[in-house]
């Protein structure tokens, strides 16, 4: 069974790495707040003091973190995944961040003979509890069909977007979609408010 390193343990890390260990699959984590990774290593995971320690000895590496700067500081940075990741393994980026960065970090990743994926997720804290996020994925086809169990286990549908870079392009489009609608069911309520509509019956009509 592929051994995988985690890193990032926060609303969405946590429970999709727990998925991953409730399939029984070796796991080491990591985050720079020590104490979120008490629960999940009570249940048997491995902790790891910094995303190099994470990613030496394991067949697939994940990164869930905040946003293009913490990605790069855990691949990139100091005591880094760059530097713990052996020949032959595969980086999996599961944060959304922007397709710049995702390409960047691929390439420096190549020169160590490591495929990286970019497979961001859609559905939120529930969908990670619960294993049914989307997760949009760019990357080497032949890459991702080398991974799929690891990523069924946190998710129910794995789209693959195309090259690298796509998956996090196709998840900014996605949260477009989602302001867009937001935006305008915000304008509508005030619309439908100044026309003497009752807020609270405006809102439970409005399909």
């Amino acid at each position: 069974m592929k051994k995988i390193g985690f890193i990032g343990l926060g609303a969405m890390g946590l429970p999709m790495a727990g998925n991953l260990l409730k399939k029984g699959y070796p796991l080491t984590v990591h985050d720079v707040v020590a104490d979120k990774a008490t629960s999940i290593v009570k249940g048997g995971a491995t902790p790891a003091s910094s995303p190099k320690d994470a990613a030496a000895g394991n067949d697939v590496i994940m990164t869930m973190l905040p946003s293009s700067p913490d990605v790069e500081q855990a691949v990139l940075g100091a005591n880094g995944i760059l530097e713990g990741i052996r020949e032959g393994a595969v980086y999996v980026d599961l944060s959304s961040i922007d397709p710049i960065t995702t390409r960047r970090i691929a390439q420096i990743l190549s020169q160590k003979q490591v495929k990286m994926l970019d497979a961001p997720v859609t559905k939120g804290v529930q969908g990670a509890i619960d294993a049914t996020l989307t997760l949009l994925v760019g990357g080497e086809a032949e890459v991702l069909e080398s991974v799929r169990d690891v990523l069924q286990a946190m998710g129910k549908t794995v789209l693959h977007m195309g090259e690298t870079g796509t998956g996090s392009a196709a998840k900014l489009a996605n949260n477009m979609v989602l302001a867009a609608i937001v935006a305008a069911t915000a304008e509508a309520v005030v619309f439908g408010t100044k026309a003497g509509v009752d807020p609270a019956r405006l809102v439970a009509a409005i399909e």
